[in-house]
């Protein structure tokens, strides 16, 4: 480590901690927004028997983890703890006990040192994190405009983005998409996480065979709302279990049960396009589109993303799939953002919280 040596690197530097769930993650940004290191710690193992996240056993986690995480972090950037000049971390919405860790590092540590902190929305790293390189060179410009579609485990949402603020246009009304990506695998008997793996098999089904519906609000939203669809899914496991079908997917494959998961993945990508599609034909001019979030590396959506922003001729930044899911490098790449627009938090005062808006 350099300690308090000159940095070949553009200032300030900044580290970011995201502790929001189970992943307990340390980066270090320059101010340049090159990623000098970001490394994340997964909790898969501790809990995979439980067939999803307990938040007990996350918090113990982070504080177990942290102490390896944080020197490797530093150790790949080539720094030291005393060159670090801006702290961050994700202080909601998450676990309130896993986001307690991670914001109380953070926040003692801008203290005792007296460094600028910034207490990240963790949707809001989500929004510029597609503005990141995931080959280390400098993030591309925030331009002061644009839309932002943060599809996650916990929440699927549009958003514009006008010189800081951000104006909510539509978000979840019940299940996000990621999230019953995760509860249809669960139900097939994969195990978790289960929304990674059902996008890979569903590679290998026929989308046609099983046409799913499109839900839409009945008060006219634009809202996403996933749960009708999950329901339809069970329904038709069932019809194929009553037919002597097999789908338990952990113990054999049947081209029914992959047809029928292309088919409910084409429903919910399908959902996306839908709502893009309406806010357009309502007046919403979309000349970037930002997407970011653990479900934006779904194949189908990214696909399709693709095909309707080159069709409109939108400009599309797609999440680097590195800095799709959870991680810290996302909320120090904010916390630059907002310390250039001369935003910041005190330590002494700012809280976590399990629900926030953005």
């Amino acid at each position: 480590m350099l300690g308090s040596m000159p940095l070949p690197h553009r200032s300030p530097l900044v580290l970011g901690i995201e502790s929001s769930c189970d992943d307990t993650a340390c980066a270090v940004l320059d101010g340049a927004g090159r990623v000098l290191a970001s490394v994340v710690s997964s909790q898969l193992e501790a809990h995979r028997p439980f067939g999803g996240v307990v938040p007990e056993i996350a918090s113990r986690e982070h504080l177990r983890n942290w102490p390896s995480v944080s020197a490797e972090a530093l150790e790949l950037a080539g720094v030291g703890l005393a060159d670090i000049q801006v702290l961050s971390a994700t202080r909601g919405p998450g676990l309130i006990g896993c986001l307690l860790v991670g914001l109380s590092l953070g926040r003692s540590i801008a203290w005792a040192r007296g460094l600028p902190f910034h207490a990240v929305h963790h949707l809001e790293g989500h929004l510029y994190s597609p503005f990141l390189d995931s080959e280390g060179g400098p993030a591309m410009p925030v331009p002061e405009s644009f839309h932002g579609l943060v599809v996650s485990g916990g929440h699927t949402a549009l958003y514009r983005v006008e010189q800081g603020a951000t104006i909510t246009l539509a978000e979840t009304r019940d299940d996000a998409m990621g999230e019953v990506f995760d509860k249809i695998g669960k139900r097939l008997g994969l195990p978790y996480p289960q929304g990674p793996i059902v996008d890979e098999l569903a590679e290998r089904g026929d989308p046609s065979a099983f046409r799913l519906s499109i839900a839409r609000c009945s008060d006219g939203s634009n809202d996403f709302s996933y749960s009708g669809l999950k329901s339809q899914t069970l329904l038709e496991i069932e019809k194929l279990e009553a037919a002597g079908v097999a789908t338990d997917l952990s113990v054999e494959t049947a081209q029914p049960v992959l047809d029928l998961i292309a088919g409910f993945r084409a429903a919910a990508a399908g959902q996306v396009l839908d709502r893009l599609d309406r806010l357009r034909r309502g007046g919403e001019h979309i000349d970037l589109l930002a997407v970011s979030g653990g479900a934006a590396a779904n194949r189908l959506l990214r696909r399709e993303l693709a095909t309707w922003a080159a069709e409109h001729r939108i400009d599309l930044r797609l999440v680097p799939l590195r800095y799709a899911g959870d991680n810290a490098a996302m909320i120090a790449h904010t916390a630059l953002v907002r310390e250039r627009q001369g935003r910041r938090d005190d330590p002494l005062e700012v809280d976590a919280a399990s629900r926030i808006p953005l």
